[in-house]
């Protein structure tokens, strides 16, 4: 196919160091289930549960080039569909007889096809990431398309006002909780023609995966982190609920400067206090009261997830400083 301009057709490919253990094959054999069934799927979870690289899996398990459209408040129906941009100009000139000379010249709006036409046409696997961030009138479009499998569209340059979708086009959301920032409320009917997986936290055994494959520390230092980071999820400890994320971002932090996950060791306990101990405002008194609070709560679980003795060797504080 030639897309236009507006538009960037992805071609799925694995991804590197992608963790497939038992848990997430699970999800992703769910949804795979529905959108064999004909179903559009909806992942729906905070923050850092890994919905966008779910998606993107199971984009890329079923085998065709991908579109991406990315949630936008400032959207309307044309940021999906197209419209017409700008004017195309034709000129004709007539000279067959020598001395006779013939102009004709038209001007005609020139429309350009945007995402969710060019994946309706061409079959595509459409991924609409946080797709409630746009507003529920600009996604009203996708009804008629995840129902009758038909895109109404405003007057085309070939005078048409519907597609039919093509019987390979797939659709699959995403989307924040709707208690979420900047998050819109989703309209039933649309909800309606979906199938949500509500995803949550990871199980301890695809975190410590995770963690591990994507920084590159040993076993049991991914271990420590990913405990440490439950222990504060659980304990609500942090401004935040930390996610598998936190556990990368802490991760790989210490790889880098090549410090262990141990209670005493600095480059590890203010790592881990600038991870999951951040507060968004700290004007006041009390603001800052509580934010000490928190530090000493994180610390306090540092040291009953993360001892000193790691690997029956005690970590010399000055050397890891």
């Amino acid at each position: 196919m030639q897309p236009t301009d507006t538009t960037a057709v992805l071609v799925t490919r694995p991804r590197a160091g992608f963790v497939e253990t038992p848990f997430v094959r699970g999800l992703t054999e769910r949804a795979l289930a529905y959108v064999a069934a004909g179903y559009p799927v909806h992942l729906r979870g905070p923050s850092g549960s890994g919905k966008t690289t779910l998606a993107m899996h199971v984009a890329n398990r079923i085998g065709r080039p991908m579109m991406l459209i990315c949630g936008d408040d400032e959207f309307g129906s044309s940021d999906l569909v197209g419209g017409h941009y700008g004017y195309r100009r034709r000129k004709v000139i007539d000279n067959f007889v020598h001395t006779v000379l013939k102009t004709e010249e038209d001007v005609a709006q020139r429309w350009v096809d945007n995402r969710l036409t060019v994946a309706c046409r061409e079959g595509l696997t459409l991924v609409y990431d946080e797709f409630t961030r746009s507003r529920p009138e600009a996604n009203n479009v996708l009804l008629s398309v995840l129902e009758e499998r038909v895109l109404v569209l405003p007057a085309r340059r070939n005078g048409s006002s519907y597609l039919k979708v093509h019987p390979d086009f797939v659709a699959i959301f995403t989307s924040n909780p709707e208690d979420y920032a900047g998050v819109h409320k989703t309209q039933d009917a649309l909800r309606d023609r979906m199938v949500t997986i509500d995803l949550d936290y990871f199980d301890r055994e695809t975190e410590v995966a995770i963690t591990q494959s994507r920084s590159g520390v040993p076993l049991e230092d991914a271990e420590r982190i990913v405990d440490l980071v439950r222990a504060c999820r659980a304990a609500g400890v942090s401004e935040f609920s930390p996610t598998v994320r936190s556990c990368t971002v802490i991760a790989k932090v210490l790889a880098l400067r090549q410090a262990r996950a141990a209670a005493g060791v600095l480059v590890f306990e203010q790592t881990c206090l600038d991870v999951l101990a951040a507060e968004a405002g700290l004007s006041s008194k009390a603001g800052k009261k509580a934010q000490q609070r928190r530090r000493d709560a994180i610390l306090s679980l540092i040291r009953q997830h993360c001892p000193a003795d790691i690997d029956g060797v005690v970590i010399s504080l000055a050397r890891m400083a």
